[in-house]
């Protein structure tokens, strides 16, 4: 009996194929619906950790798809079911081979490179005289490249993008104006929870149609960084760290015992009493990220349980 997912072997009715990311799994049904299960995966530094975090799937999907249901007024996006906690059924759609990472803060990858004495992230200047986590005058926009599984997604340039063509100039307008309209509603709904959403990415596809639509999460901690709004300017000030809620962690922890998924590096050992910890920040991520109580989903058998909602929603069409 297993009580995380991990890893999953359906075989649903109409599949046509599997797609493994590094944390979910989709699922082709028909070359028309596309099956996204959230598993239990952690991953770090682009690469997957060795064991799963009780609830983490469930928690990513369902902030993902309620911040979908929260946006979709203003972005369209993929999402047409949620039959498990852990699964969106959505459109399939032919995504950007880009990520569309947005930042108002000066934090994480941008503050390291700051660090170093970089001004130019992505092809985007960055002011002189800004320490870590200052905000910086306007959200700018600092795409990666989409990696396949086991590579590292890459920064690139907007000019870079369309001269190799990956995205057309037409769609890319399209592109930064959904990153700015949805950073801009993400912001709003975290302040109405005494947070500061600092920096995310969205991921972007086509429908058969043609329409661009958001897909994959959106607003989790796991493609997100929140600060707590409260005591922000004082620890600024101070030149304190800032209170956060994200993954960061889970970063630190690794980079505390030597990992940053390079070469040669060994990942630290996983000992229950740390997937038990980590598993209740997620659960904090949650409560204060949307603003209500996490409710458990039963875990005593989570595949079993999946495949049945999964199987019961596709009979139902």
């Amino acid at each position: 009996m297993s009580t995380t997912i991990t890893t999953t072997n359906f075989n649903f009715p109409g599949q046509k194929s599997v797609y493994r990311g590094k944390v979910r799994e989709v699922y082709n049904i028909n070359d028309d619906l596309l099956v996204m299960i959230a598993t239990d995966r952690l991953s770090a530094f682009d690469v997957v950790l060795p064991k799963g975090i009780p609830y983490k799937g469930q928690i990513l999907n369902q902030i993902a798809t309620q911040f979908m249901n929260m946006t979709q007024d203003i972005v369209p996006n993929w999402l047409i079911a949620t039959p498990d906690p852990n699964v969106a059924v959505g459109h399939l759609c032919e995504p950007f081979k880009v990520e569309m990472v947005i930042r108002g803060y000066v934090s994480g990858h941008a503050a390291r490179e700051y660090a170093t004495g970089k001004r130019i992230l992505c092809g985007v200047t960055m002011p002189e005289g800004l320490k870590e986590n200052d905000k910086f005058p306007t959200p700018i926009i600092t795409p990666t490249t989409k990696a396949d599984n086991g590579s590292h997604d890459e920064d690139i340039s907007r000019e870079a993008i369309l001269s190799k063509g990956i995205v057309s100039e037409e769609d890319y307008l399209v592109l930064e104006q959904y990153t700015r309209a949805l950073f801009q509603r993400g912001t709003e709904i975290a302040a109405s929870r005494g947070l500061i959403l600092v920096d995310t990415k969205y991921e972007f596809g086509k429908t058969k149609d043609g329409k661009i639509v958001l897909i994959d999460e959106i607003h989790t901690p796991d493609s997100s960084r929140y600060f707590y709004a409260e005591g922000y300017a004082e620890r600024q000030a101070n030149g304190e760290e800032q209170k956060q809620l994200s993954k960061e962690f889970v970063r630190r922890w690794l980079i505390e015992n030597g990992f940053q998924g390079q070469d040669g590096q060994q990942i630290p050992d996983m000992t229950d009493s740390y997937i038990e910890s980590v598993s209740e920040r997620y659960i904090e991520l949650y409560e204060n990220i949307l603003g209500e109580k996490f409710v458990k989903a039963d875990i005593s058998n989570i595949n079993e349980r999946i495949e049945k909602n999964v199987n019961t929603y596709l009979k139902s069409l």
